[in-house]
């Protein structure tokens, strides 16, 4: 039984819904604070906190977890620059505590949700795993101090970890079960649904001039369900003794901000307000992961890569949102 850490958010959803699919058992741990409950329509829901240890116990006790897999954790980088004792007590000291939660209950293996994040500003792409790490907010630091944590414990107590580092989630669950949900919301794609939708009056591109084709940004999209299947693969890879390790998880390609509104247009058939405002503080031109060990060591590769797909995919739930 695989215990799935913050399973009622964006990506924990489909991936506990993956794993259902695949006749895993799961147990879904959530606070509710960022998660839905109706998105958790798969496997057994418990609520609860990571900072409450003695409710991690009761869950631990309660099922025979044999692997954990973790999602919880604030993901706003904004606001880890203005809160950073937020995301450094939640992304951080928790998952402490759920690693000697792990530990004392004789629990060894754990996928880790990571982030591109923990690079800052790499100076050539596409990015590997072993590129220097020099993250530039509080999130994208907490997320590395865990992975560093993770490698400790791995040498000094046989804790096994994959550390999963996504570049840009996007997409729903093709059959449109499940989606992503944010409040508030800050990913780029699900925006501009919002601007196609009237949900928004308009969508603004921060930055024309930067040395691109287009002279926007480009970010490498990633659907959530080629994540889920990465995480149940870097699940059986540590089940099956594979080395401890982090893998990027991207398509390898990478699309501009404008080409992405232009497929939205495309997909929706709506048409809305295009803002072109400056730059924002903060963010690269380019990022672009590099896959190729994942694909190699995990055997996994992208499933709907097509960012037409993806959009698509995200559109169909946004047109039904159920939460």
């Amino acid at each position: 039984m695989i215990l799935v850490i913050g399973g009622a958010g964006y990506i924990g959803s489909h991936t506990n819904k993956e794993m259902s699919r695949r006749g895993i058992p799961t147990v879904i741990y959530d606070n509710l604070v960022y998660g839905h409950r109706e998105s958790v329509k798969w496997g057994i829901f418990e609520e609860g906190d990571v900072a409450d240890g003695n409710r991690l116990d009761e869950i631990f006790d309660k099922y025979p977890i044999e692997s954990v897999v973790h999602f919880a954790a604030y993901a706003y980088v904004g606001e880890s620059v203005n809160k950073p004792s937020k995301y450094y007590n939640n992304n951080v000291c928790n998952t402490i505590k759920l690693l000697d939660k792990m530990q004392n209950h004789g629990v060894h293996n754990i996928v880790f949700s990571s982030t591109c994040a923990t690079y800052g500003k790499p100076k050539q792409m596409p990015i590997t795993e072993d590129m220097p790490q020099n993250p530039i907010n509080p999130y994208g630091a907490s997320k590395l101090m865990v992975e560093h944590i993770m490698e400790d414990y791995h040498k000094a107590y046989g804790l096994n970890y994959c550390c999963l580092r996504y570049f840009n989630a996007a997409g729903a669950d093709p059959e449109g079960e499940i989606g992503e949900s944010h409040n508030p919301e800050t990913h780029l794609i699900p925006l501009i649904l919002d601007a196609a939708s009237g949900c928004r009056e308009s969508i603004s591109i921060f930055g024309t001039d930067y040395p691109t084709a287009d002279g926007t940004c480009i970010r490498d999209y990633i659907h959530v369900t080629d994540l889920a299947d990465a995480h149940i693969r870097a699940l059986k890879y540590l089940q099956n003794g594979g080395e401890s390790g982090c893998f990027n998880l991207g398509n390898g390609k990478g699309e501009s901000v404008r080409h992405v509104i232009d497929v939205v247009k495309e997909v929706t058939g709506k048409d809305f307000i295009v803002k072109e405002e400056k730059r924002r503080a903060g963010d690269p031109p380019i990022l672009i992961g590099s896959a190729k060990k994942a694909k190699a060591v995990l055997g996994w590769s992208p499933v709907y890569g097509d960012i037409k797909t993806i959009v698509e995919h995200a559109w169909k739930w946004h047109e039904d949102k159920k939460y």
